[in-house]
């Protein structure tokens, strides 16, 4: 069975790239656009890895990492913070609100796949 990513993405362009790049990668991509769709899709289906951006409409990424953590039926998921927002506390922001990684953009397919398989322990 492949691994599960959810892919949390407001961005057209960017969704359809980044969901190239991971099915290249093997992995089954599900798509939310929202942060409120992310915390639904995720309790739903459980995914493997969140890769969740933080500029999002109706909820931001900080705040659905804080509450999948909140969750008992998300809280271990893995979740990558792929983002734009590449200032020096970035990191540490997206890391205490619950992120268990970052990856700023742009990033390259190999910094991605890098990023995704230690999350995954591959």
């Amino acid at each position: 069975m492949k691994t599960r990513i959810l892919l949390v993405e407001d961005d057209p362009a960017t969704v359809d790239v980044m969901r190239l790049e991971l099915e290249h990668l093997d992995y089954e991509v599900t798509v939310a656009t929202n942060g409120i769709e992310a915390l639904d899709i995720a309790s739903a289906q459980l995914p493997d890895l969140i890769v969740l951006d933080i500029f999002l409409p109706k909820m931001d990424g900080l705040e659905v990492a804080a509450r999948l953590r909140k969750n008992p039926k998300t809280k271990d998921i893995p979740v990558l913070a792929a983002t734009a927002k590449a200032l020096p506390d970035d990191r540490e922001k997206c890391l205490a609100a619950g992120c268990n990684d970052y990856i700023a953009k742009p990033f390259s397919h190999r910094e991605l796949g890098a990023a995704l398989k230690k999350l995954l322990g591959e």
